[in-house]
């Protein structure tokens, strides 16, 4: 458990696990039990997500991000290193970049955001679940010469996450330094005072929306949360939970590592191609990415609008075309927001132009429900909200 356990409990939280953390799925409202039916159908869990989602997308939202793995970087190699091992290049002070990490036949391993804080000292952000597997990969790739060091910072670093439309004006109440668009820009980082708490600002938010992730270490995770909920008052500031987080990211067609991001993918294939920098003289897997973007790959991933009734994807359905199964969902739920059900998979590169309407199909619950391939996210494909 995190220090805010029990702040979260008091408030309603459904927890589920994630890594062994309590992590809230969503949050149950004053007088209704905190208490999910479990169900493959859309569960009691269903109007609460999407009060939550609304929050997010019309006010402010606040989750708890500390289930995300941590990494800090540092030492006179830090920035070659960080070039070698991630596709992307390496950010300048005090900006972030998101970063896949390939292994040498270019499959995608991790996905990442990494943010300098100067020439020696990077923080990287990465999925909790992973952390282990991805430390056995950065340790087996250290230099000798001892230039550099990594510490997986676990639960020595803890996260709080706000966003929508009324963080920027939550957090500037709580910090001297200027957060306009101009003094701090979209995947922006650097150290501020939130009040009185040291804390690590970066700006940025897996909903899609304006938002900031706000790092600081255990001690003050409670002075935080309790300031935010005090401020957040005015602002219509409401808790989300894992669900609503994955409801918001699904109509932005952000994937996941684990789901959309697995080794058996390579980058263009799972639409990170942006993200590699193959103009990089080395980094691991580079020759086999570059190969891909050359040669195209087999399966393209895409995204989903399916017709359905009362349930929606889980992951690992099967994807229809022309009366064929020809792929598979990776991940997908009910995006509130747009009030679409949709779903991330792979299909064959040949049919991923298919826009016609209804030329897939989704097999959901052992029925084959229509499907309509969207080649931009429902909600704000322009990523105005973001940089705004």
């Amino acid at each position: 458990m995190t220090p805010i356990y029990d702040r979260l409990k008091e408030r309603g939280a459904v927890f589920g696990q994630s890594y062994g953390l309590e992590h809230a799925l969503w949050f149950a409202p004053e007088g209704v039990e905190p208490v999910e039916e479990i169900t493959f159908k859309r569960s009691n869990a269903f109007e609460h997500v999407a009060e939550e989602c609304r929050a997010v997308r019309e006010d402010v939202g606040m989750i708890e991000t500390s289930n995300f793995a941590k990494y800090k970087v540092t030492g006179s190699g830090a920035r070659d290193w960080i070039n070698y091992i991630f596709a992307n290049q390496a950010p300048k002070i005090g900006r972030m970049v998101l970063a896949p990490m390939l292994n040498y036949e270019g499959g995608l391993i991790g996905d990442f955001t990494v943010g300098c804080l100067g020439e020696d000292e990077f923080y990287v952000i990465g999925t909790g679940i992973a952390e282990e597997y991805h430390m056995r990969w950065f340790e087996q790739h250290l230099p000798e010469d001892g230039s550099v060091r990594i510490d997986a910072l676990g639960l020595g670093l803890l996260g709080l996450s706000i966003a929508g439309p009324k963080s920027r004006a939550l957090l500037q109440k709580l910090v001297r330094d200027d957060l306009s668009n101009e003094a701090l820009k979209f995947m922006d980082i650097r150290k501020m005072d939130i009040g009185m708490i040291p804390a690590l600002v970066g700006r940025v938010s897996f909903t899609g929306d304006l938002g900031y992730e706000i790092w600081v270490k255990p001690e003050y995770q409670i002075a935080l949360f309790d300031l935010l909920m005090e401020t957040g008052e005015e602002f219509g500031l409401k808790l989300f939970g894992g669900r609503a987080l994955k409801s918001l990211s699904m109509e932005k067609a952000f994937g996941s590592w684990s789901t959309e991001y697995r080794p058996i993918y390579g980058p263009y294939e799972a639409a990170m191609g942006r993200f590699v920098s193959v103009q990089k003289e080395d980094f691991i897997g580079r020759e086999a990415a570059l190969k891909e973007k050359e040669e195209g790959s087999k399966m393209k991933l895409v995204l989903l609008d399916i017709e359905v009734n009362d349930a929606d994807v889980i992951n690992d359905e099967p994807i229809w075309h022309d009366g064929k199964t020809v792929g598979w969902v990776t991940s997908g739920g009910y995006a509130h927001h747009t009030q679409k059900s949709l779903a991330l998979g792979y299909v064959p590169s040949e049919v991923a132009t298919d826009v016609a309407a209804n030329a897939f199909e989704v097999e959901i619950m052992g029925e084959r429900r229509p499907a309509t391939l969207l080649t931009e996210p429902p909600f704000d494909p322009k990523a105005e909200r973001m940089r705004g």
